[in-house]
């Protein structure tokens, strides 16, 4: 777009703002922030980003967002910067601040809306960091339908840990080794100093960057642009981008909901499952369609990881962290292989204003790397996350199986109401080989909150127990965690699911190949169970989480608060 073009404001929200003698008021509050006449009566793009001092994935998107706002001047926008919050989940885990961490995400989505609709601006570039933000931004997006554009913050390089490369991954489980004896108070103290060295996301194919990899496979960002670490000066670049791009997409009325299709959320689970990404992305890619209005649920996502090869040698399961997969190619080189042998939509729009065969069309493959595999010569042939479905969980449940050698167990029940119960034990090795640790009440009601479970996975993986024993929960687990833990079962025992009916002892069967999960029960022993069964009562009467428990739906649809954008009667793009 030519950066002269004059946009007609007729159309766009922030007329009801800006336009009229009658909005002179209104105006006047611009004029006091050193806005000119011209700006003010320019379209207003909102520069979200989830800027805090909280953790390192947040703490570069301020400087970020000032590269944004001068690419949305250079076209002729005027940038209106604010801030949202984020629960950061490695700051969150094992304790009871994980508990604020999905609902975290559905105060995002609604801050944006809130801050959008207030101030009638015409498009969004929205920044985020944080394994809940990216999510929440995407489904700010989508429900306000104005022209937006994504950008991911980045992530952390790895540290070095005497010549060795770490991550974060590295630092939980060495909580278990030293549980056990295997790593002293000085190497612990040594590691925790050096595993997390710059600003940036965990570094590997967790939460964080697997839904970055959705934001460039769904379309909502630039490509390229969710592979750069934070502290490369080249993420100035693609802000910059972004801000011009975004005014674009205003001139021409390409809109979220234009971009973010069935196909898209397709292709958005299929680079997901090849990169074997985190298992959270079932609760977030269903969320995101929640939006919009498409139906999409966990058994949707769990189809498509089930014909989706895995090609990504990516941490946990594999060898590399987001920065290698961006120095050789980046997301574009993986979603080019996963295209060319056909497994992504190539006519999906995307933010660039045209389709993702287009935008790849220029992409070659490189053969000097060992990062990403060809679709047609894959690490395994079927996806790294798996959905599973039995009667222990009727309504679906799902597993990392990326770098997992056996994807069966047998083993009887010992079972926990809580995660710390279950981290107790393990910290104190009161468990057995063999076993299936079932930790519940954990899910987005009866936690409340569906807490991620990393500090316990953790832990048996530091004591060498990873494939020793499994983990079954109707809470989350990080996208860290590796070995044999089924997370999102439901329904969720806070509601009479069959997870809560379980007892230490029954025998639990698990099959990743078949894509299932059983408890040798039969029909009538559970249903005599749940006759006994009795809600168990919150620890939350009142406040943020409380809310978050009277309206939050089950994992299956993706933990989501309100009908979506099937029951909009109006949208605020139209306003």
């Amino acid at each position: 777009m030519d950066a002269r073009t004059i946009i007609d404001k007729r159309k766009l929200p922030s007329r009801h703002v800006t336009e009229g003698p009658s909005r002179a008021p209104h105006r006047s509050y611009l004029y006091a922030m050193g806005l000119t006449r011209e700006q003010i009566h320019q379209p207003l793009v909102g520069v979200a980003s989830c800027w805090n001092e909280a953790a390192p994935c947040n703490i570069s998107l301020m400087r970020q967002a000032q590269a944004v706002k001068k690419g949305v001047a250079a076209a002729n926008g005027t940038p209106r910067e604010f801030c949202t919050i984020t629960v950061t989940d490695g700051i969150a885990m094992g304790h009871e601040g994980m508990k604020a961490s999905l609902a975290s995400r559905d105060v995002i989505a609604d801050s944006v809306e809130l801050t959008i609709r207030g101030h009638a601006y015409d498009a969004l570039v929205g920044l985020a960091g944080c394994d809940k933000s990216l999510p929440g931004m995407m489904m700010a997006m989508v429900r306000l339908n104005i022209p937006s554009i994504f950008i991911y913050g980045g992530s952390i390089l790895p540290g070095s840990f005497r010549g060795q490369p770490v991550t974060v991954q590295d630092m939980f489980e060495a909580v278990g080794k030293h549980s056990v004896g295997l790593m002293s108070d000085e190497d612990l103290d040594e590691l925790e100093q050096v595993a997390c060295p710059s600003a940036g996301a965990c570094g590997a194919q967790f939460t964080a960057n697997t839904m970055a990899t959705v934001s460039e496979a769904i379309g909502l960002a630039l490509p390229y642009s969710a592979g750069a670490p934070a502290p490369y000066e080249i993420r100035d670049r693609f802000c910059m981008t972004a801000g011009e791009q975004v005014m674009e997409l205003v001139a021409r009325q390409i809109r979220p909901r234009d971009i973010v299709t069935l196909k898209a959320l397709e292709n958005a689970a299929t680079v997901v499952a090849a990169s074997g990404g985190s298992t959270n992305a079932a609760l977030h890619l269903p969320a995101i369609a929640h939006e919009v209005g498409i139906e999409f649920d966990l058994f949707d996502v769990a189809e498509i990881f089930k014909r989706t090869p895995y090609i990504a040698d990516l941490k946990p399961g594999g060898r590399y962290v987001a920065k290698d997969m961006f120095e050789v190619g980046g997301i574009p080189l993986l979603m080019k292989t996963l295209l060319d042998h056909g497994f992504l939509h190539g006519d999906c729009l995307t933010v660039t204003g045209r389709t993702i065969a287009e935008n790849l069309a220029s992409v070659k493959w490189n053969p000097d790397q060992d990062v990403v595999r060809p679709a047609n010569d894959p690490i395994t042939v079927t996806g790294g996350v798996v959905g599973l479905k039995g009667n222990l969980a009727p309504d679906g449940a799902i597993v990392k199986v990326a770098g997992l050698k056996n994807q069966k167990f047998t083993g009887p029940a010992r079972c926990f109401d809580g995660e710390e119960a279950c981290f107790e034990a393990v910290t104190n090795r009161a468990y057995e080989e063999g076993e299936v640790l079932v930790i519940r009440y954990e899910g987005p009601k009866g936690g409340p909150g569906m807490r991620e479970m990393l500090s316990t996975t953790a832990a048996l993986y530091g004591q060498g127990m990873g494939d020793k024993v499994a983990l079954i929960t109707d809470g989350r687990f990080s996208g860290a965690t590796r070995g044999f833990c089924i997370g999102h079962v439901g329904p969720e025992a806070a509601v009479g699911g069959p997870i809560g009916l379980i007892r230490d002892g029954d025998i639990i069967a698990i099959d990743a190949v078949e894509g299932t999960l059983e408890v040798e029960l039969s029909d009538e022993e559970l249903a005599e169970r749940l006759k006994e069964w009795k809600p168990r009562p919150t620890t939350f009467g009142s406040g943020a989480i409380w809310k978050f428990a009277q309206t939050v739906g089950s994992a299956r649809k993706g933990a989501v608060t309100h009908p979506g954008g099937a029951a909009e009667t109006s949208c605020y793009a139209d306003i």
